[in-house]
């Protein structure tokens, strides 16, 4: 048996901080240790409020044999400078890193920091397994499929593994190791679950075709509902989140899934995210019935031009009359759009926020355009040329961070304020107010918080 701290790093002084989220693919990293039958201990300094002494301390106290580091690229600097800290109080412990940004900057990390041993790449449940196995056992690395390690001077990348074609097989994620009391909006604490993996489609602003598969994995329905239960007994549930990329892409399995849910009695209010093309009106119905309050629907862009371009394969009348249906079936809706992507004009920006504008969405996700390692759109703007700002932790969505020919910075992010400011009015305020569900009292209080923190700028 060995010991394993898994650890969601603290983030730097004067980066952005979100609301804690619940780090799921720890929670199963933890699952698959436990029942190897390893010592787990999870840090999530994020959710904790720890500070890299706060880490240091913890990580003193529990002398792990393997270090487990995930990161995302917006905190990929906050993950490197938690290696440095888990090499210098614990210098024989192998250091590990995973998750999308370390999948596809294996050997840049490697080469930055000679303090991470090991990096996984794509899903790390058997990856993991074996890592452990093998430092418990003095066992080499070569065998390892998934990762990339340092023998000595030399980088070794081993074979890409197999995605987890079972995904039944896998235990249920270990949440009894987080501070569960800390996952709360506006103190109502929702928690999430992944029925599938893996998406067929290509966007180029997106990895997860590439890290989780083209192909979609789906979880049996029985399975998911049995885990919606153990969430809302187990833990406490007062709302699910499914983070599935296309929740609805089997008309089917969704429809066993909400058949489930209402067989068994269960009253909980959940959401979902999908795509235009994969809506249909009398699976829509049921879902509300289920409980579905909300959908997340990526439209990304009122400019044809953009929506070929990005790879999304839809168009703007199939989002316009999915926004529409979702509504007529009682069931809010939250649009996404991408601004600034290359090629885009501020006319093309600014008809895609007038198309917000029409839709009537009830909250709606302006990002910007950001190169994300691993994906096509990263992979265009070095074609191009173009400067990137080499601070990852600006990769948030919020900030433009590659030079862009036709658009200025400034120019993007005071178009994207003024939507916000006309969008999030008082009168919006009052229609989520009055719709009353779960989530539109979440909307109303976000509405609220935008307008204080204008209004806080202002004086």
């Amino acid at each position: 048996m060995a010991s394993v701290a898994l650890i969601n790093p603290p983030p730097r002084s004067g980066t952005y901080r979100h609301q804690p989220y619940m780090p799921i693919g720890l929670a199963y990293l933890a699952a698959v240790l436990e029942r190897a039958g390893h010592e787990v201990k999870v840090l999530d300094c994020m959710a904790l409020h720890k500070s890299f002494n706060d880490l240091k301390s913890e990580l003193s106290s529990i002398k792990p044999d393997v270090v487990g580091i995930t990161s995302m690229t917006p905190i990929v600097d906050s993950a490197l400078e938690a290696a440095s800290l888990a090499k210098e109080v614990c210098p024989e412990s192998i250091v590990v890193m995973g998750g999308v940004h370390p999948t596809f900057m294996d050997e840049d990390i490697l080469k930055k920091s000679a303090s991470v041993d090991v990096v996984v790449r794509g899903e790390g449940e058997h990856t993991i397994t074996e890592i452990v196995y093998a430092c418990s056992r003095g066992v080499d690395f070569n065998g390892i499929l998934g990762i990339t390690f340092r023998d000595g001077n030399k980088i070794i990348r081993n074979p890409d593994r197999p995605f987890i074609e079972d995904l039944d097989s896998l235990p249920r994620p270990a949440f009894k190791y987080f501070p569960i009391e800390r996952y709360r909006v506006f103190g109502r604490r929702i928690l999430p679950i992944v029925s599938s993996r893996g998406c067929p489609y290509q966007c180029s602003f997106c990895v997860t075709s590439r890290f989780f598969g083209k192909r979609v994995r789906m979880r049996s329905p029985e399975k998911v509902v049995d885990e919606v239960e153990w969430l809302i007994k187990e833990h406490g549930a007062d709302a699910i989140t499914f983070y599935d990329d296309t929740f609805t892409y089997s008309k089917e399995r969704v429809e066993k899934i909400c058949e489930g849910i209402l067989q068994r009695g269960i009253e909980v209010p959940w959401d979902c995210q999908t795509r235009a093309d994969r809506i249909y009106p009398d699976l829509l119905k049921k879902m509300k019935k289920a409980g579905c309050q909300v959908i997340t629907l990526g439209v990304e862009s009122a400019s044809q031009n953009t929506l070929k371009a990005v790879g999304k394969g839809t168009t703007i009348k199939q989002n316009e009359e999915a926004v529409k249906l979702i509504k007529d079936a009682g069931i809010s809706v939250v649009t996404s759009i991408i601004i600034g992507y290359p090629g885009e004009t501020l006319e093309d920006v600014q008809r895609t926020l007038n198309f917000l504008k029409r839709l009537k969405p009830d909250d709606a996700y302006v990002c910007i355009a950001t190169p994300y390692p691993g994906t096509e759109l990263y992979n265009l703007v070095k074609e191009k040329g173009w400067k990137m700002i080499e601070d990852w932790s600006k990769y948030d969505t919020l900030t433009p961070v590659f030079e862009n020919p036709l658009i200025n910075g400034d120019e993007l992010l005071e178009l994207r304020r003024k939507f916000y400011d006309e969008f999030y009015s008082v009168g919006y305020i009052f229609r989520q107010i009055l719709k009353g569900s779960f989530y539109n009292r979440i909307l109303a209080r976000i509405a609220v918080n935008h307008i204080i923190w204008r209004l806080r700028l202002a004086f």
